[in-house]
């Protein structure tokens, strides 16, 4: 009877752990992420766009946990969404030459992308383009896990 309070306990234990760190995993970035930009703030800077295209929520890898939804514009700045992502570690933003919806096409065209920045906020977000960037020289704007390894979300803007 001992032995066997001991195993129960143990892996109600073990499972309250899991969950717990599964939870931190999902809280944290939204408990550490900065304030996002206003409605209004993301609206300015994308008034400037030179492209733009939506982030959907039914890509071929987004699902419950990964996903993204509204309208993305790129200046000749910074890449802007109006819109949301679902929170989520470690979200890097990325320009394709190539238009991609599943984290296998993903790892297979990585090389030939140009990360431009961190996604840290989930709710719009602006985040400049690194110098020298260009985004006529590609097609795509994509939002990757890169703790996970996990797609969110991809738009074509051109």
């Amino acid at each position: 009877m001992n032995r066997r309070r001991l195993l129960l306990g143990a892996a109600t234990h073990l499972l309250a752990l899991g969950a717990g760190f599964a939870l931190g995993v999902y809280l944290l970035p939204i408990l550490i992420a900065p304030a996002a930009p206003s409605p209004a703030a993301a609206r300015s800077e994308a008034a400037a766009a030179r492209f733009s295209g939506i982030f959907r929520r039914d890509l071929a890898d987004s699902d419950a946990l990964h996903w993204g939804e509204g309208k993305v514009s790129l200046t000749g700045r910074a890449v802007v969404l109006e819109g949301e992502l679902a929170p989520g570690p470690d979200y890097k933003l990325y320009l394709s030459p190539v238009y991609l919806e599943t984290e296998a096409d993903f790892q297979r065209h990585k090389a030939s992308m140009v990360r431009v920045g961190e996604v840290r906020t989930f709710k719009n977000f602006v985040v400049p383009l690194p110098p020298g960037v260009d985004p006529a020289g590609y097609t795509t704007v994509i939002v990757w896990c890169e703790t996970f390894s996990q797609f969110i979300t991809a738009a074509r803007y051109r």
